[in-house]
């Protein structure tokens, strides 16, 4: 058995390429366009309609991207990616070959069929950072001789986090790149009509080497173009209905499949991992010869190429699902409050100056029945993190933590049996006593005018728009912390209107430099001073923070006045209330999804 392109000695039924392209690997390999009708199983909903971003928008974009980037942090929650899925393979002509048979019967295989691209949302990932710009499925592999098919392609799968918002980009977005029809219709640009129409059978056909003319005046060979062309058609009209509703998928919940959720799936046999949703389809494999056999053509010298994979350009938006979200000036102690509610175990930078944290950070709480949490220690200080570094180094290189136990000694010590007499340490005591754990993001510093990418701007927040609620963190010691309020407020409106409705808290942090200030001074005016900022923050809340709170149809039944806290978060003072009261609020969020 020999393909065709080694048949030398039967030149009127087996003959070669007369020119490789660069879709042709072989001689032996040709192509096909056959219907991929099949559905897309990507749930699909009409986004709401955004304006292109202009020049000065992306412009704005770029250099907050570029601010953030600093210091060599990774974090990504917005990028736009261009998807382009496998090609199919080329069919085969190729007759049989075989001892005292030297002329047989058409034997070229099928092309496989593309790779298909699906995109998953993955619990462990938290950053857009791992997801590449132009992610690529493989092509179908090419058919030969002996009615052997090629290998269809395996599936891409796009891994992104929870939380992640997919938008297919409009077509007169300047960002979108040109989908498989807009490309080749770009390549064809200055050609007449004679070398379009021979640049398209090229694209679409191989003929056996010298055979390419010959084969343009069969009738059977113009009854299969024009087959191929209607088929074509059927697929431009199939791509344009999906155009009118583009790619919307909201990734808030991780992809189970169906066997997994059953319990009583039967033992001992594999679980189908799921593969998350479909958003380009790879091209179907091209047709060999045989496909092409008929009564009044015993021999065709001809196949079709692979369909080309669908490409489509997408716009992925993280929005980290934390159920309190820190809102705060720079400098307002957001990274100190999240390093003390969870006990150190948070490690945000902490420094005297303004936008220390550059991306958005998220940590878990966990509570005890008896409302005791991670960060509630005695005597526990959380400092700058230079400060803290320093220290460390010192106690190493005193050699104080020589003869300390690892983790996992104090690991082994607590699982060792009490009626053996030993005694371990716990190394993580609340971790039986958890009754319920939330999770709490810090983010970047908010300043006046950042709507006008003055500061960071304000892109990040996207990361608080599914926070169960929003806590104002304001730095006490200034001179006037309400003037804070009136600005986060106002940002929050700027970016999304009706977002500081979400607010339920006011944090009034470092509490401790006004109560130090008034003992070293030793006078009781200053002391009285003090408690009326307090006071006066507490009114302000009170007349001018209050939210609306609206019902299941929408009307406003009542109007909700924050809760005002005075903390220190350096010295974990007054956290136990703090805790409480973002329980009762995610609780209250939870119970209210849960119903409807």
């Amino acid at each position: 058995m020999l393909c065709a392109s080694v048949l030398l000695r039967a030149p009127a039924f087996a003959v070669s390429p007369k020119r490789l392209d660069t879709r042709s690997r072989s001689l032996a390999r040709c192509c096909l366009s056959t219907v991929a009708n099949a559905s897309s199983s990507t749930v699909k909903a009409n986004p709401p309609v955004r304006p292109p971003p202009g020049e000065d928008e992306l412009r704005r974009k770029r250099r907050t991207e570029w601010k953030r980037r600093q210091n060599g942090q990774t974090f990504l929650d917005h990028t736009v990616i261009h998807v382009r899925a496998g090609d199919g393979g080329d069919g085969c002509v190729a007759f049989h070959r075989e001892l005292f048979k030297p002329y047989g019967p058409p034997s070229g295989g099928n092309g496989g069929r593309g790779g298909d691209v699906y995109i998953l949302p993955t619990p462990h990932l938290t950053t857009l950072s791992s997801v590449l710009t132009r992610p690529r499925a493989q092509h179908g592999g090419g058919g030969q001789g002996t009615w052997q098919n090629g290998r269809n392609a395996p599936p891409l799968i796009i891994r992104v986090p929870l939380g992640t918002i997919v938008r297919e980009l409009a077509p007169d977005d300047p960002r979108r790149s040109k989908n498989e029809y807009e490309a080749e219709a770009e390549a064809m640009q200055g050609l007449n009509p004679q070398e379009r129409r021979a640049k398209m059978r090229e694209n679409r056909w191989v003929h056996y080497p010298e055979y390419a003319d010959d084969n343009a005046q069969r009738e059977d060979f113009k009854h299969a173009e024009r087959v191929l062309f209607a088929q074509e058609r059927e697929r431009r009209r199939a791509r344009r209905l999906r155009a009118e509703n583009p790619v919307f998928l909201d990734l808030d919940k991780p992809e189970e499949a169906a066997e997994a959720a059953d319990p009583n799936a039967p033992l001992g046999h594999r679980r189908v991992e799921p593969m998350g949703h479909l958003i380009a389809q790879g091209g179907a494999g091209g047709l060999g010869n045989p496909a092409f056999l008929a009564p009044t053509n015993r021999s065709p010298k001809w196949a079709t190429r692979g369909a080309d994979g669908e490409r489509i350009s997408l716009a992925l938006e993280l929005k980290l699902l934390a159920d309190i979200g820190l809102v705060g000036m720079p400098n307002a102690g957001k990274s100190t409050l999240l390093r003390a509610l969870t006990g150190g175990r948070a490690r945000t930078e902490v420094a005297g100056y303004a936008f220390t944290t550059l991306n958005p950070v998220v940590a878990v709480v966990r509570v005890s029945e008896d409302g005791t949490f991670d960060g509630e220690a005695a005597g526990a200080v959380h400092d700058e993190t230079r400060v803290e570094e320093a220290h460390e180094r010192a106690l190493l290189d005193s050699g104080a933590l020589a003869d300390a136990p690892t983790r996992n000694q104090r690991r082994r010590a607590s699982e060792q049996d009490p009626d053996d007499g030993v005694e371990g340490e716990d190394p993580d005591p609340l971790g039986a006593m958890e009754a319920f754990r939330f999770t709490v993001a810090d983010n970047p510093g908010l300043i006046e005018r950042a709507s006008a990418n003055v500061g960071l701007g304000h892109a990040f927040l996207r990361s608080m728009e599914r926070s169960h609620a929003l806590v104002y963190v304001v730095d006490l010691s200034a001179p006037e912390p309400w003037e804070e309020l009136r600005v986060l407020r106002e940002e929050l409106e700027q970016y999304k209107p009706g977002m500081s409705r979400q607010a339920r808290m006011v944090v009034a942090n470092k509490a401790d430099l006004l109560a130090t200030a008034a003992e070293e001074v030793g006078r009781e005016e200053d002391v009285a001073a003090a408690r009326e900022k307090l006071r006066r923050l507490g009114v302000f809340v009170a007349e001018e923070m209050r939210a609306p709170v609206k019902d299941g149809d929408g009307e406003v039944v009542q109007e909700r006045t924050l809760d005002v806290v005075p903390i220190s978060a350096k010295y974990s003072m007054n956290l136990k209330k703090v805790v409480r009261l973002m329980r009762t609020y995610v609780e209250e969020a939870r119970e209210r999804k849960a119903t409807t």
